[in-house]
This record gives C-alpha cells, sequence and structure tokens, in this order.
C-alpha cells in the first residue's frame, strides 16, 4: 500500500501553508510548463467520437446575454475580489498513470498525476490558471460548482472555444464561495480519462474545528485498460443494447450485473448488463468498469491516510466517475455530514453516504485507533475501491472488506437541511422552467424533452428573478443533474440542501429553485458523462 503524504495537523497550519503559497504568486500544479498566452483558437475540427462542439462560442439566437459581454463583466466586478491571488499554470497531457497493483494505464491526465494535484484558493480572492493543452486533441477545463463569471466556465461552443492542441487559455475569476469543488473537461468524453482534480476553497473565518482534512476522489476507471478508451465504448454505447451484444431493455430480467459479453465488432463489450439497484430506481449503470479508484489507486493497493488517535477529520469527498454512484463508509466510524456541493447543511449523522457523479460531500469522524477501511462500493455493480484510515496498529483491510455500515440505507441529499448563509430565503418563483428527461439505453438517444442538445437551445431567464426548475424523470434510467454557474435549493420553497448537481430517479420528479444572479448562459446536463455527449444537454440564457 501506498502512503499518503498527510495534511498539517491543525487547519490553521493548513491554512497558514495556503497563504504562503499565495503570497508567493505562485502554485505550480503541472509538470511541464504552460504558455501564458490566452488562446482564441478554435477546434480543430477533429471528430472526438462524441458530439460536436466546435464553431464560435454564444452562436445562437439575438436578444440574450453576451458570456463575455457588459452584464458579466458587470457581475464579476460585483463579486469584489479583494482577497489574495492564487496562480496556477497546468498542463494537459498523455502520460503513464500507475494505478498500483501492477496496474499502469497511458492515458490523458493534468501533469503525470491522479487524480490531478488539489489547486487550493481562498473565498474572496481570485483563481488564476492557465491550461496548456499537450493533448493531441481540443480541450476544456470547466469549474464543478463555481459561480464564477460566464466566459471562464469552459463549455466549447458557449462560453469558449475549444483549446487547440499546443495552444493554451488564462482562466481568471473571482472565487466567493468557499467549499469542496473540482474541475475537469467539457469536450467530448475526456472527463472519463485521468483529466480531473480537486479545486478546495478555503474559507478564511472557517468555522468547523478539526485537526485534519482527506480528500477523497472517488472514480471510475476503463481507460488504457485492455486498449480501451471512452470514445470506444461511447461508440458502442451509441449502437443500442442490442447490437452490443444483449437483449437486455429496460423491463427485461438482467444478467448478472457486469457481465458485459461480446461487443458488436467481436471484441469484449463494455455494456453493463444487469447492474441493478433499488436506491437508484433500477439500472444502475450504462458501463462495465474494470477498476475502481480512490485518489487513483486500485483496491488491491489502496492509499493510506495516516492520522492519531483522537484526531478530529474533515473528509472532503468527491464523485469523479464518468457513469457509477457510489456508497461510501468509513469502517467503525460515524459520519457527521457538514456540507454538500460546498454549501453548509444542518449536521446529520450518517453511516453511509450515496453519491452520483460530480456530487461531492464534507464530513466529521473522530478518528479510532487502529487500521480501518473507507470502502466506496460501486452501486448496483458489485465491486468497491478502497482507501485505508491508519491511527495505530492492525491489520490492514483487503479488498473484500465490507463495512457494516454500508449495510445501513445511505443518506442521500433529500434528507439534509440547508443551514445558515444556504437557506435561500422563501420567495413565490417568477418563473417556472419545466424539463422532461427522456431516452433509452436501448436507442441510447438521451435528450431533454426529446431534443439533443445543439449550441442554440436556449431556456430563458432573466436577472433578478426566482427560478423554479421542475424536472421530470421519463426514461427508466437515474440520472444525475447539473447546473453550471448556479446552486439551487433543493425541494422549492428555499429550506432544502442548496446544490449544484442532484440524483433524479426514474419516473420521478425533482423540484428546485435559484436566484438569477449570474449574467449568461449557462449549462444544464446529466452528469453521466456518456449521457451528456448522447445529447441530455440544454442551455439557461438569460435574456438581455
Amino acid at each position: 500500500m501506498r502512503s499518503l503524504p498527510t495534511r498539517p495537523t491543525t487547519r490553521r497550519a493548513v491554512l497558514g501553508a495556503s497563504a504562503a503559497v499565495l503570497g508567493s504568486g505562485l502554485l505550480s500544479a503541472c509538470s511541464g510548463s504552460g504558455s501564458s498566452s490566452r488562446s482564441g483558437s478554435g477546434s480543430s475540427g477533429a471528430d472526438h467520437g462524441s458530439m460536436n462542439h466546435g464553431g464560435s462560442p454564444a452562436d445562437g439566437p439575438a436578444g440574450y446575454v453576451d458570456p463575455a459581454g457588459p452584464e458579466v463583466k458587470a457581475a464579476e466586478a460585483a463579486r469584489k475580489a479583494t482577497g489574495p491571488l492564487t496562480e496556477v499554470k497546468l498542463t494537459a497531457t498523455a502520460t503513464p498513470l500507475d494505478l498500483g497493483g501492477g496496474h499502469t494505464v497511458r492515458s490523458w491526465a493534468y501533469g503525470d498525476e491522479l487524480p490531478g494535484q488539489e489547486v487550493r484558493a481562498t473565498a474572496g480572492g481570485t483563481l488564476a490558471l492557465t491550461l496548456a493543452n499537450n493533448l493531441p486533441e481540443p480541450t476544456s477545463l470547466h469549474w464543478h460548482g463555481i459561480a464564477l463569471r460566464n466566459d471562464m466556465d469552459g463549455v466549447p461552443a458557449l462560453t469558449q472555444r475549444d483549446i487547440a492542441p499546443g495552444g493554451s487559455f488564462a482562466y481568471k475569476f473571482a472565487v466567493t464561495h468557499p467549499g469542496t469543488y473540482w474541475f475537469h473537461p467539457h469536450t467530448g468524453v475526456q472527463q472519463d480519462r485521468g483529466l480531473y482534480a480537486p479545486l478546495i476553497v478555503e474559507d478564511p473565518k472557517e468555522p468547523l474545528s478539526y485537526d485534519k482534512e482527506w480528500v477523497v476522489v472517488l472514480d471510475d476507471w476503463i481507460d488504457g485498460v485492455d486498449g480501451a478508451t471512452p470514445d470506444a465504448v461511447l461508440a458502442e454505447l451509441r449502437q443500442g443494447m442490442t447490437a452490443a451484444g444483449g437483449g437486455h431493455a429496460h423491463g427485461q430480467a438482467p444478467a448478472p450485473a457486469g457481465t458485459g459479453g461480446a461487443g458488436a465488432g467481436g471484441g469484449r463489450s463494455h455494456v453493463m448488463m444487469g447492474g441493478n439497484s433499488e436506491l437508484l430506481g433500477g439500472d444502475a449503470g450504462d458501463v462495465v468498469y474494470p477498476h475502481y479508484l480512490i485518489n487513483g489507486r486500485v483496491a488491491d493497493d489502496p492509499s493510506v491516510f495516516t492520522a492519531r488517535p483522537g484526531d478530529r477529520i474533515r473528509l472532503r469527498i468527491i464523485n469523479a466517475g464518468g457513469d457509477t454512484a457510489f456508497r461510501i463508509a468509513l469502517g467503525g466510524h460515524e459520519l457527521t455530514v457538514t456540507h454538500t456541493d460546498g454549501f453548509p447543511v444542518e449536521h446529520a449523522k450518517a453511516s453511509s453516504l450515496l453519491l452520483g457523479m460530480g456530487e461531492r460531500y464534507d464530513v466529521l469522524v473522530t478518528a479510532q485507533d487502529g487500521v480501518f477501511p473507507l470502502t466506496a462500493l460501486a452501486e448496483g455493480k458489485g465491486r468497491s475501491a478502497l482507501a485505508v484510515l491508519r491511527t495505530g496498529s492492525g491489520t490492514a483491510p483487503t479488498a473484500a472488506t465490507r463495512p457494516a455500515e454500508l449495510d445501513v440505507r445511505p443518506l442521500m441529499a433529500d434528507a439534509l437541511k440547508a443551514a445558515g448563509p444556504a437557506v435561500l430565503a422563501p420567495r413565490e418563483p417568477d418563473r417556472t422552467v419545466r424539463i422532461r428527461l427522456t431516452g433509452t439505453m436501448a436507442r441510447y438517444n438521451w435528450a431533454f424533452d426529446g431534443k439533443p442538445y445543439t449550441p442554440d437551445q436556449r431556456h430563458p431567464v432573466k436577472a433578478g428573478e426566482r427560478v423554479r426548475l421542475e424536472f421530470s424523470n421519463q426514461s427508466a434510467m437515474w440520472h444525475p443533474v447539473h447546473l453550471h454557474g448556479h446552486t439551487f435549493a433543493l425541494g422549492g420553497g428555499g429550506g432544502g440542501a442548496r446544490k449544484d448537481t442532484a440524483i433524479l430517479l426514474p419516473g420521478k420528479r425533482l423540484t428546485a429553485d435559484f436566484d438569477a444572479d449570474n449574467p449568461g448562459l449557462w449549462m444544464m446536463h446529466c452528469h453521466n458523462v456518456y449521457h451528456s455527449e448522447s445529447g441530455m444537454m440544454t442551455v439557461l440564457g438569460y435574456q438581455l
């Protein structure tokens, strides 16, 4: 097992080290150097095996706020970012990655680490990150969960042009809300490679008391294993279930979970047959993954976090997976949930949590004496990821270890209530946006309202409105719905947890309210990367 370097023993030391880095004006998060010039070059036009995101940003109907328009600049100025400047240079590159246990794959990553080195900034300050693209294809970078200026949101053909191979892009924006976030591409299915990293926005007035932080990134992994790539997986899924080598469609008796069978071309299929979860309302996912990871390591060779008995540890848990919900528990410990998607909630006790793709939870635990498994069960897929908490002597857990806490029904976001400044003030909605989630696994025609995404789509809103989103899932698949640039209150009425990503089960409805206070053109989509790239995306547009 590989031991991770532990963080400083106090939160004050963490902030102090961060301040020292900020004062130096440079936080290096890459191997190799990135250009400091801002690239305006468009896509090379290469076929990614996914939807075409080429073209000019903000192409589409007139009458909407331009992502780089004066309204966006005014909103950024109103954020009054007077705190520290964090500068980062990042390189996206093709590189070998060591997953542990003798598994080395060639993939794409930020530098040569998996996950990419975390970036830390301070709420009230500014983040300036230059991304150099050393990949053979265009790329982009989206800041998941951050309410930032629209022209920095990183959606090709909507808020920026693709970053061409050999080019770079200088992202710079105010960071106003502390919390646990992450970043990844918004180009094709690149997120299901190694292109992701945590973004931690620290609170200079942090109200929580704890001794150590443990950033935990969950992932499902297929890239580079036996020649597989996410693009090839998407191409296979688009052929439909019958062509992929199975007769399983929603409502039919499934085969055992994870048995992909033979693909349409005679090779091994990566299409999930029979993955089932009662928590997710039926089908658990679309893709068979050979590995499930915590902090870039397979369960047979997990990372180790060291602490002392009695230490109060803040876990920042991020689901960076492409197609997998994770049920996570720390053996022998009770979790106290303090935040979800970066915003505080009324503290809630839980034995385990369920995270859809893109969701984050912050929890506090008091470390017991011994060696304990942090187990992330790939919900409905029958396998797990593993990391280890070590505070003393004892036998290390193995990949087969299943903490009893996993057998307790996990806490989900609908059981939480917003706390403090996260509570959305009660107000009747000025506008209701109704969206149906549609599509089938058999045809792989995922969409909103039966219309595959095109960059000119607009669901109009106006600045200053209270907007109510009413989602109706008319598909037989669960979907984690993500809104860029905003957080919404679950359930309407303002008391529910503030989220930017929420699970919507098949046949169910989801109501969420938000204040239209961040002008621009904002993507809304399913955070299953294969569903979004097959058409389950649309745009909320602020009208002039």
